[in-house]
């Protein structure tokens, strides 16, 4: 196994929303560190900052203060431009809805990430159908969304978050909508793909069943990010 590495780093991070006249603190220098080949669970109540934590990890936000850094670089002062075009090489999202194109099938949708990153159709057919196989759903490539079952809509979005072979996925409540079984059988896939490419997760869920299967879990308390 190769060794672990820092792939994913927030140092001293603070967010703090206005609301009419008062300022909401949601992070208050928040510290966490994810390396490569890890699955870390985001276990905390609604409202604490779960979201949060997560835009700013991904990019989508800026923090007020302290810096986030994706592969070893800081990302705060880069222009917009740069940060997208991290986003979309280094970092995948997966969301409790699958938000698939629903007018394309599930290997199109697989396809899509890889051409906008300048594959050619080819590439990118062949890495897609090597991810379906991987996630157990080889066999429904042709389909669309509408034709799949929640678990494999689920399973096919988690394809499409890495189908650029980011450093970091992401993802917010990523089984929320899917029974127990399904839930477990859509972790199981998951894990394995972590597991083979090296990848680091961040998984925000409120499944402490499966919280509990993954490799460390944290909670948000007074705006820090600590472990369990």
């Amino acid at each position: 196994m190769a060794p672990r590495k820092s792939v994913l780093k927030l140092t001293s991070v603070e967010r703090h929303y206005g609301q009419g006249e008062t300022t909401l603190s949601i992070l208050k220098g928040a510290d966490f560190e994810l390396q490569s080949g890890e699955i870390v669970a985001l276990v905390a109540p609604s409202g604490t900052g779960k979201s949060t934590l997560l835009h700013l990890a991904g990019l989508l936000e800026h923090p007020d203060a302290g810096e986030v850094f994706v592969g070893g670089r800081s990302c705060n002062d880069l222009p917009d431009e740069q940060r997208t075009s991290i986003r979309r090489s280094e970092i995948g999202f997966v969301y409790q809805f699958h938000h698939l194109l629903p007018e394309f099938t599930a290997i199109e949708n697989i396809m899509m990430p890889q051409l906008i990153g300048g594959l050619s159709k080819k590439e990118a057919k062949e890495r897609a159908a090597q991810l379906l196989d991987y996630m157990r759903i080889g066999h429904r490539a042709e389909h669309r969304p509408a034709e799949l079952s929640g678990g494999e809509q689920q399973r096919v979005a988690i394809a499409r978050a890495v189908a650029n072979a980011p450093r970091v996925l992401l993802a917010d409540e990523p089984t929320g909508n899917l029974d127990p079984k399904t839930a477990s059988y859509v972790f199981d896939a998951l894990e394995a793909l972590v597991r083979q490419s090296g990848l680091a997760a961040l998984i925000a869920t409120h499944n402490h069943d499966l919280a509990a299967r993954m490799d460390r879990r944290v909670t948000i308390e007074g705006g820090k990010v600590v472990e369990f």
